[in-house]
């Protein structure tokens, strides 16, 4: 089940804030080349970033699903853990694995399985991982040397807060996009917005959210759980909307490892960190066992890892699928969940117009690549499989590849960034499909051109989904009055500005009318008190500046007539003062 590699394999395990990945990055860009597979898109292309500073950029290869960047000659690669190129004839002196113990996810978990059992560099190979893989790694690699690391900071329990009680700096973490938008557009409410993260979202939206959180512009961070696998954030505290996932198969409670890990967030390198929850929230309050355990990095070890075959024989579709269906002979693994996939596999063999196309070595092969395209909308097995059957009409039944004008107006027809977050977020997961597609050389006549216009419209599509998710769940004005004052919104810099515009901090909110201070009739009732207290302490300068120029233009400079209900007013400058 194994491939024999006489190189030294190590397992660095420990929780999060130990410096593994950057660990990890070091070993590589110290050989000749390397390869590191990530458990997430967004992940492999934050550290592809970084080591395209150290190596350049003529260097360095991103492969994922979506994404290829492989300049001619690249050596080193970072990719995800699917898209690793380990059966391309390449050749890596270092091979890393990151989060390995993703083994025991139910949906990804053979995939990582296969990773820690075969993907080997010729000169040195590098497992990370939770505490809990130690188990795992002695009993499937035995001749691993395990290296464990502490935790650079500490993490220790802060309790229930409110939303609007929690502190700057904050991750609040739920666990579906519809309670991520509750969140944040509470966090509006309250403190002037939040960034939303979400792996969903694409690089550039993601990195765009982010970018605006780490430069101050909002004090608080919404994210799902993808904020758990080492993206980097300078968040010193994160709160838990709940503590209940759905898993695909159905609602249940986060393991301890999951939690710890999505906690462990908080704090960056020797800052320390806290975690908690949200108040109002009955299904995210923490046991006192389970504050203990991640206070202490305690977590129960694996007991197994899921496994599924993955050396495959293309003889027939009887064949691939029994061998899809072998049982592992180990007893520390047990067989992966039907994915979704297996379930297309299974979906069209039974399909006798499609199984009667699918005859010899290269067809069932070919075939088998295009079931194995993610289901990236989710819409289940059934809607995918019939998307992956009209995929097929045109490599295995038709000219071989994807008409140019098929797949260009599919394309095209996501070309629009009007809607709401909902629909831009929807068309962002669909233009994610053809991007997969357009990465497959072997599928169409022009992939270059094909991939570009993809590439394109998700980003012009990302653009639009910052967009709208900073105008839907960002106030600035509030941010502004709220930013680094504790609430005390009278210490905040107030200017008048031209047209006797009131400014705090180079945001309207509101104007001098005569001697009389006007709030910004946009202002939400909400706001109003706030922005009376920022004005309320810089009030008498500005009117005794105002009362200067009043002086200084003399007598002649005042009208009298009456006001829009017919009273008699005084008037300077054109504005009523009495």
């Amino acid at each position: 089940m194994t491939r024999f590699s006489p190189s030294p394999v190590t397992a660095v395990l420990g929780p999060t804030n130990t410096g593994k990945t950057h660990l990890a990055i070091e070993r590589m860009c110290a050989h000749s080349s390397g390869l590191i597979g990530f458990p997430l898109r967004l992940l492999a292309r934050e550290v592809y970033d970084r080591v395209v500073k150290i190596k350049g950029p003529h260097e360095v290869a991103l492969v994922t699903g979506e994404e290829r960047i492989v300049p001619p000659g690249a050596r080193w690669f970072l990719s995800t853990a699917e898209s690793m190129p380990l059966d391309k004839g390449r050749d890596f002196a270092f091979v890393a694995i990151d989060e390995a113990q993703l083994g025991a996810h139910p949906e990804r978990g053979h995939v990582f399985t296969d990773r820690v059992l075969n993907a080997r560099g010729r000169d040195e190979t590098m497992i990370l991982g939770s505490e809990a893989m130690a188990p795992m790694i002695r009993a499937l690699v035995p001749d691993a040397e395990i290296i464990g690391r502490p935790r650079f900071s500490t993490l220790s329990y802060a309790g229930i807060k409110k939303l609007s009680r929690l502190p700057p700096r904050s991750a609040i973490v739920a666990f579906s996009a519809e309670e991520v938008y509750a969140v944040a557009e509470m966090l509006r409410r309250f403190r002037g917005g939040a960034a939303v993260v979400m792996g969903a979202l694409s690089p550039a939206t993601r990195n765009a959210q982010v970018a605006m959180y780490q430069a101050g512009e909002v004090d608080y961070l919404v994210a799902t759980d993808a904020i758990g696998m080492g993206l980097n954030m300078d968040v010193e505290h994160v709160a838990f909307a709940s503590l209940h996932k759905y898993d695909g198969a159905r609602r249940r409670r986060l393991t301890l490892a999951e939690m710890a890990q999505i906690a462990g967030r908080a704090g960056r390198h020797q800052r320390d960190g806290t975690f908690g929850s949200v108040a109002g929230h009955h299904d995210a309050q923490f046991t006192d066992e389970e504050i203990e355990r991640i206070e202490q990095h305690s977590f129960p070890p694996l007991k197994s890892l899921f496994w599924r075959e993955s050396r495959l024989r293309f003889d027939s579709l009887g064949t691939l699928i029994a061998d899809l269906e072998r049982l592992p002979s180990s007893p520390v693994l047990k067989p992966a969940p039907e994915a979704i996939d297996l379930a297309v596999l299974r979906r069209l063999a039974d399909d006798s117009q499609v199984a009667t196309s699918v005859r010899g070595t290269a067809a069932v092969r070919r075939f088998w690549s295009v079931c194995s395209l993610p289901d990236f909308q989710h819409r289940g097995a059934e809607h995918h499989a019939n998307f992956v059957a009209q995929l097929w009409q045109h490599l295995g039944q038709g000219l071989g590849h994807i008409p140019v004008d098929f797949i260009a107006r599919k394309i095209a027809d996501l070309d629009s960034v009007q809607g709401d977050v909902e629909k831009l977020g929807a068309r962002i997961a669909a233009i994610r499909t053809w991007a997969y597609v357009a990465q497959r050389r072997d599928w169409l006549a022009d992939p270059a051109e094909m991939a570009g216009r993809a590439r394109e419209v998700e980003e012009r599509l990302s653009d639009a989904l910052h967009r709208a998710l900073a105008q839907r769940f960002v106030d600035r004005r509030t941010a502004v009055l709220l930013r680094g004052l504790g609430g005390d919104a009278s210490l905040l810099p107030v200017t008048l500005e031209e047209g006797d515009a009131i400014c705090v901090d180079g945001e309207p909110i509101g104007h001098l009318n005569g001697f009389a201070f006007v709030v910004d009739a946009q202002a939400r009732l909400a706001d109003r008190k706030l922005l009376v207290a920022a004005a309320d302490r810089h009030l008498p300068g500005l009117l005794a500046r105002r009362a200067r120029d009043l002086i200084a233009d003399g007598p002649k400079a005042l009208a009298i007539g009456a006001d829009d209900k017919g009273r008699p007013a005084m008037f300077w400058r054109g504005q009523r003062i009495g």
